[in-house]
């Protein structure tokens, strides 16, 4: 077990009622020897302390402590341990959650005795070896020596600065990555800085597996355990027999998830966080869990050229170490293309992809900065120092094009579903769903969403041509992907969505019916070019009154010379001449029509349109 790090624990706070009774985490930890003994009897304290325990707390170096599995509350081992090792324990519960225990399922439980080291121990990669991949770790940096890199110009932004009234605002926003070199102002929570690689192993679960990646081969290296992981991890560089790197512990659902939360960006942007129903997310639900992430990596270690999973942004905060090089190129469609060749071919692994782009750019980040990556940047990433960092994935509206084309990109070049983003297609669905509500009820979004919408319309589109069209394969996957919570009918949410979505762009008319002075209800005739698409299944709503009034032909005489440039009658004014001029009759007639419905509750919605049409006639 680790020590030689203080504790964390949050002795003093009400346990989490209901919580799940899981394995008792415990560790051995030894406190810090400057510390007086009057601030040891404020935080060392625990329930069980008695004044002959704490005189001795003066004299301990290594002071032992157990969390119970029931009220999460830690104790000292030597209050509560009745003399038995705590190696030696599996399962540990406090007096208090023993005696009013009323399932009769809480019980001490003891580990089996331990034979080896827990620790992963080096095997080789026959696999890679047969197929001619370097196993050198420092392939990477080998290959892009002497490459041109460049210094980024990226913009640097203070914390209360990055909110959602800068995406709404600037043009720019989301459109490349952005360095907040202070975390006050983002509206984010992250452990002290006393937080270690220790603490993620007790607040996860060390029996808990962990995917681990080899960087030499940038491939899974199976069977890890997030305590074998940890103790991985403490020793020192020399001692490392291979180099490992951990990029996707989702910590969601466990204590250390409880101590995270993202900027206040992300959870305003985030497609999960806004559109997935929330009585559809937390314990007992499958949703997607890409926002709460968890890196560790050791010195040296390289995560190669990548997109993330359907284009999703990043927010990436360092914890801990010297500094994370990350190396960047623009998601141009020429750089696209470019990374669609590279990636997955055998050409990944002897060619530079930079070579094949127009720049790479770098930047480097210390701990306490974060870093926000937008939709499709293309990225790796080195370590030159051991580093803790949380980050999170997220989806939104700003830029649904380039988050299509790179999922797009992913199926192209056979990207395993397992690394792909979850229940993609369904989080689709919902947030159609959402934007064809507010919509309907006159909430028009901002002009950059409704220009990003349009891609998400024609993927919901597409999905319903293979529900109505498809294969019988194609009908069955696409039918499992809509989510009939909220969306009873796809194909028809789809199309409303669609002309909806024109409708709010200013591209179409709705002239349903009009109603004629008399009474006599008549349809319009629309112009081809105007009208929507036949949509089966979706007819949008019509107007609940229309009035239509014509007023009798008009006729007037005025003085006006010919004016033979066309483009001269476009504007409309009296165009009173002189009596000297040449008399011209002027004939007119005058339509009006007035549309009313109610949209809502407490939204009325009304159009006037007026139609004027006139006659000049010269007298010889």
């Amino acid at each position: 077990m680790a020590s030689g790090r203080r504790s964390t624990r949050l002795n003093g706070h009400n346990p989490t009622e209901g919580s799940p009774e899981n394995d008792a985490t415990k560790d051995q930890i030894e406190t810090t020897n400057n510390e007086s003994p009057e601030t040891k009897l404020a935080d060392d304290r625990c329930p069980a302390c008695t004044p002959a325990t704490i005189a001795q707390l003066d004299d301990e170096v290594n002071e032992q402590w157990a969390m119970c599995g029931a009220c999460k509350v830690w104790y000292h081992w030597r209050c509560t341990g009745e003399g038995v090792d705590l190696d030696t324990i599996d399962k540990w519960f406090c007096k208090t959650c023993l005696t009013t225990d009323t399932t009769g399922k809480r019980a001490i439980t003891f580990r089996a005795p331990a034979r080896k080291s827990d620790r992963k121990r080096t095997t080789k990669n026959y696999a890679n070896i047969e197929a001619g991949v370097n196993s050198d770790p420092k392939r990477f940096l080998n290959m892009m020596e002497g490459k041109e890199i460049k210094d980024d110009s990226f913009r640097r932004m203070e914390g209360s600065q990055v909110g959602l009234e800068w995406a709404e605002e600037n043009e720019s926003a989301m459109k490349e990555p952005i360095v907040i070199e202070s975390p006050e102002g983002l509206g984010m929570n992250m452990p002290d800085e006393n937080f270690t690689v220790d603490d993620v192993g007790l607040l996860v679960g060390e029996k808990n597996p962990i995917e681990v990646i080899d960087v030499a081969s940038q491939a899974n290296a199976p069977g890890w355990t997030v305590g074998q992981w940890v103790e991985y991890y403490n020793l020192e560089p020399h001692q490392r027999d291979k180099i490992f790197n951990v990029i996707s512990l989702e910590i969601s659902g466990t204590l250390l998830a409880d101590r995270i939360l993202p900027p206040r960006l992300v959870r305003e942007l985030d497609w999960v966080e806004n559109f997935w129903p929330s009585t559809r997310k937390g314990k007992g639900h499958t949703y997607p869990k890409v926002q709460l992430y968890c890196l560790m990596g050791v010195q040296g270690a390289w995560t190669d050229w990548h997109i993330d999973f359907a284009g999703s942004s990043v927010y990436y905060h360092i914890m801990h170490g010297s500094k994370v090089i990350f190396y960047f190129i623009k998601p141009t469609p020429a750089n696209l293309a470019a990374y669609e060749r590279w990636s997955g071919t055998e050409i990944q692994y002897n060619t530079w992809l930079g070579d094949l782009v127009d720049e790479v750019v770098k930047v480097t980040l210390t701990a306490g900065n974060t870093m926000i990556i937008p939709t499709g940047w293309i990225h790796a990433v080195y370590t030159p120092q051991d580093t803790l960092v949380f980050g999170g994935n997220f989806l939104h509206s700003y830029d649904i094009p380039t988050q299509l084309k790179v999922r797009d990109i992913e199926i192209r070049t056979q990207v395993p579903k397992k690394f792909r983003f979850p229940m993609f297609t369904k989080l689709v669905w919902y947030v159609g769903d959402k934007y064809m509500k507010d919509l309907k009820s006159g909430n028009v979004p901002s002009f950059r969403i409704l220009d990003s919408l349009a891609a998400l319309v024609d993927f919901l589109l597409s999905e319903t041509r293979a529900l109505e069209r498809g294969s019988v394969q194609a009908k069955k996957e696409a039918k499992e992907q809509i989510p009939h919570d909220r969306v009873k009918d796809g194909p028809a949410l789809a199309r409303e969505l669609a002309w909806r979505l024109r409708h709010a762009s200013g591209n179409v008319s709705d002239d349903d019916y009009a109603q004629n002075g008399v009474g006599h209800m008549h349809k319009r005739k629309r112009m081809r070019s105007d009208s929507p698409p036949k949509f089966r299944n979706f007819r949008p709503k019509g107007w609940d009154t229309v009035l239509e009034r014509k007023a009798e032909l008009d006729s007037k005489t005025l003085h006006l010379g010919k004016n033979e440039e066309i483009n001269k009658w476009i504007e409309w004014d009296n165009n009173q001449g002189s009596e000297t001029e040449p008399a011209v009759e002027v004939s007119s007639r005058k339509n009006v029509i007035t549309k009313v419905r109610r949209k809502a509750e407490n939204i009325v919605e009304r159009e006037r349109i007026e139609r004027i049409v006139e006659v000049w006639t010269w007298k010889d």
